[in-house]
């Protein structure tokens, strides 16, 4: 399991990396000990933090309620929680 994943109660915490403006949005591997994920949306307006969580619940077949931003906001390093789903389903639907 990576260190970037970890079982919570009721779900898993996934500390992410996020590099808003890319050219489309993806998960692109292991980076400082967080996943890193590219998001096309720019960082204005909690436009980047709502592609985050549609992109996360998408991807781990949650709804985006169940997905929320527990730590970093507004900084580039976050911590979300995603209920209903384990630490392994996750790496392995992220990093699949």
């Amino acid at each position: 399991m990576p260190s970037w994943a970890r079982d919570v109660a009721g779900g898993a915490e996934l500390d992410l990396l996020v590099q808003p403006r890319a050219s489309r949005t993806r998960a692109v591997g292991e980076h400082d000990g967080r996943l890193k994920l590219q998001l096309a949306a720019p960082p204005v307006d909690g436009e980047a933090n709502a592609a985050l969580v549609e992109f996360v619940a998408e991807a781990l077949g949650v709804r985006k309620a169940d997905v929320a931003i527990v730590r970093g906001d507004t900084g580039r390093r976050k911590t979300v929680r995603v209920a209903g789903v384990s630490a392994a389903a996750a790496v392995s639907a992220l990093m699949g």
